[in-house]
């Protein structure tokens, strides 16, 4: 199995009530639903102020690197990305466990 981490910083000046980033977060959840590679799916807002914290987090599990490309070019999770572009940057973390 790969876990597939990534956590999302918002644009200075982008609030999480936004249209755009209501509607990127909409689209993001809606993904667990999706994508039959996804085993595991689950993301959120943290919860936390702290400055070095990211402002939203996927965790997902695919079975293999194979299914973790699969989910990666799925149409619907290019168009989260495409949205998610407009207003956030981010960092990923892929591993084996």
């Amino acid at each position: 199995m790969i876990r597939h981490l990534v956590l999302f910083k918002l644009n200075d000046g982008v609030a999480r009530d936004e249209p755009r980033v209501v509607a990127g977060v909409e689209a993001f959840r809606a993904l667990g639903d999706q994508i039959p590679e996804l085993r595991f799916w689950e993301c959120d807002w943290n919860i936390t102020d702290r400055p070095i914290a990211y402002d939203f987090a996927i965790n997902s599990a695919v079975e293999d690197t194979d299914a973790l490309q699969r989910y990666l070019e799925h149409p619907a999770h290019q168009a989260g990305v495409a949205q998610w572009r407009e207003f956030a940057t981010w960092v990923i973390a892929d591993y084996a466990f």
